[in-house]
């Protein structure tokens, strides 16, 4: 059996067709869903890029991989295995397409990375520049005498949304420099990304625009993607292959004050999609509610291959999905979520399936509340703040993410990383620094 292990940068589940979303972004992948399961319930807990990917490709928190933030100083520990170290191990044959470097090259056999130009007056063709390397080296995984382990990694909709034609108007027909609207005012007079946003959208009034151009960006990889499973149809391994389509996080829009970027805990951010495909071994059309988390792939990509066993598995935080997939139903692998950034500002989290609470360790980025509490039912995104209304909500909270923390302290044995480690990108000299580019 092989694995195509998909990551989709800055995807946020709820802006693809499979998950409720009202525009067609997404048909490749709603097809994949209907192939076989989409959880709906998945989430990033450790955000942005680097915490998500560590936390998926080692199956362990941010407090066993110590990787809270984006470009820190911190580096992976050398003893704890990757997904792909672990399957190079049992004879896998593995290959990257990516260009994230760091401790996301061990364990692969075969590197394929990828450029595209970044002029900001141009189209940016990212999925076109990943597509061009990932499918000879799907060709090249296939011709190997033994099952394959391939991690591709596409960067739309990441910003800057530069979408190319035909996509590049596909879901805005207005004016988006009208100057009689003042939408995007707001975003304009955030200083740290002023420059940054002035440079893909200067002279945007119309804050709709940005966001129809992000849906725009989420159609373009949708089709690069559906070239690639093309692909794995030719070759003739759709049916000995799991395909994995996930996202490391994903992107606050219009809807909060972290406009067109993935910081802040809020679920914009931490929900993402997740779809998994392998006909006769998971039922098409299958929906699961529950919280599944990136620290859940590594496990269960592992038991999907027979390797749940494995030694290296017994190291492993998270628990596989497997099992509720066969079942075709169930709770989740967890009751409760426990989320940490770490690059902007320094934030912890909890979320139930009732509650969210955000619990700032500083003064916050944009000047909000240091103390957010979201009934999720009545307020699923997350705008009305009720820490002041239930103090009571508050406190059984903080006490609940205090002894996470106390917990994860003691079996670990390591400091917590967001207290020795601190943020990496949002201060330079005193002043905001300019936009990350993860």
């Amino acid at each position: 059996m092989n694995v195509i292990f998909i990551a989709i940068d800055t995807l946020r589940a709820d802006h693809l067709g499979c998950y409720g979303y009202h525009r067609p972004t997404s048909p490749h992948l709603d097809r994949l869903a209907g192939q076989g399961v989409a959880f709906t319930e998945a989430f990033s807990p450790h955000i942005p890029t680097h915490p998500s990917f560590t936390t998926a490709f080692t199956g362990v928190d941010v407090m066993t991989h110590q990787i809270s933030c984006q470009g820190g100083k911190v580096e992976l520990d050398p003893g704890l295995p990757t997904l792909p170290e672990v399957l190079r191990a049992h004879g896998y044959y593995t290959a990257s397409v990516d260009n994230l470097g760091r401790w996301f090259t061990r364990g692969f056999e075969k590197l394929h990375t990828y450029r595209w130009e970044r002029d900001w007056s141009q189209p940016w063709r990212k999925a076109e520049a990943v597509d061009a390397a990932a499918r000879p080296a799907l060709a090249e995984a296939a011709a190997q005498d033994r099952p394959f382990f391939m991690f591709v990694h596409y960067w739309d909709p990441h910003t800057p949304y530069l979408p190319p034609p035909p996509f590049d108007r596909m879901f805005y027909g207005g004016d988006e420099r009208d100057p009689g609207n003042h939408s995007m005012d707001p975003v304009w007079a955030f200083e740290p990304f002023r420059d940054y946003f002035a440079q893909w959208m200067a002279g945007t009034t119309d804050i709709r625009f940005p966001v129809a151009q992000y849906d725009a960006e989420i159609a373009y990889v949708d089709v690069a993607l559906a070239r690639l499973l093309n692909r794995l149809d030719e070759l003739g391994l759709a049916d000995e292959t799991l395909v994995v389509v996930y996202s490391d996080h994903g992107e606050v829009l219009d809807d909060h004050e972290g406009w067109f970027d993935h910081h802040g805990l809020y679920d914009a951010n931490v929900r993402i999609p997740l779809i998994m495909r392998c006909p006769g071994r998971i039922p098409a059309g299958l929906r699961l509610d529950g919280f599944v988390r990136t620290l859940d792939l590594a496990p269960t990509i592992l038991d999907f291959l027979g390797l749940a066993d494995a030694p290296e598995a017994a190291r492993l935080e998270g628990k596989s999905a497997l099992p509720l997939i066969r079942e075709g139903s169930g709770r989740g692998l967890a009751d409760e979520l426990y989320l940490t950034e770490s690059t902007w500002m320094r934030k912890r989290g909890i979320r139930t399936h009732e509650w969210k609470l955000i619990a700032a360790l500083e003064p916050d980025f944009h000047g909000m509340p240091t103390t957010q509490l979201f009934h999720l039912p009545s307020d699923p995104g997350e705008q009305r703040n009720l820490a002041e209304e239930r103090p009571d909500v508050v406190e059984w909270l903080r006490a609940r993410l205090a002894d996470w923390v106390r917990r994860r302290l003691a079996a670990t044995g390591l400091p917590d990383p967001l207290e020795t480690q601190g943020i990496t990108l949002r201060r330079i000299g005193g002043q905001p620094a300019g936009r990350p580019r993860d």
